[in-house]
């Protein structure tokens, strides 16, 4: 399935050298838990399979560590942990999003890679205002959108890997 995904990348950006708006209202969706999310196809540049994570000591539970794609020292963070949900153990289902984020590049570990869909803007629903005690994923999502019988929650990147704590930001 990473593969396909890849493959439509790639005519994507085919298409994104003829027409700057062929990315638009493309999202890469993936699967945590028993939820789907969403994250604008502009800013992911590369999914790779689960692998070797060096450990770096006093960060965020969430950051993972660090890996190596081609000389590159990306670090890496547990999308379910910063949702503060249980962490799971990884499969080979288990897949790094590579995303570049303000010339940032970051991967993202999610469970599972669902598709790539065009969502319409008009489409896109704010999330429902939330009690301020919530706490987690939903300081992550900008939107929502449904596709078929599902909600997909569609992500703020930027504000997935910034470093504070949402909750502080209120």
């Amino acid at each position: 399935m990473a593969e396909e995904i890849m493959d439509e990348m790639d005519e994507l950006d085919v298409a994104a050298n003829a027409d700057d708006d062929a990315q638009k209202g493309k999202y890469m969706t993936f699967q945590i838990g028993d939820e789907y999310y969403g994250i604008a196809i502009n800013y992911v540049n590369e999914i790779v399979n689960i692998q070797s994570i060096t450990g770096v000591p006093e960060v965020e539970d969430y950051i993972k560590g660090l890996i190596n794609i081609r000389g590159k020292i990306i670090p890496v963070i547990d999308v379910k942990v910063r949702f503060r949900q249980e962490p799971v153990q990884y499969t080979d289902r288990t897949c790094i999003i590579l995303i570049d984020v303000n010339s940032t590049m970051v991967g993202l570990i999610v469970e599972k890679i669902a598709d790539v869909i065009t969502i319409n803007e008009k489409d896109i629903i704010p999330p429902p205002s939330l009690n301020q005690s919530v706490i987690g994923k939903d300081k992550y999502v900008f939107g929502l959108v449904k596709v078929a019988d599902e909600v997909k929650l569609l992500l703020d990147p930027e504000k997935l890997i910034r470093d504070e704590d949402p909750m502080s930001l209120e």
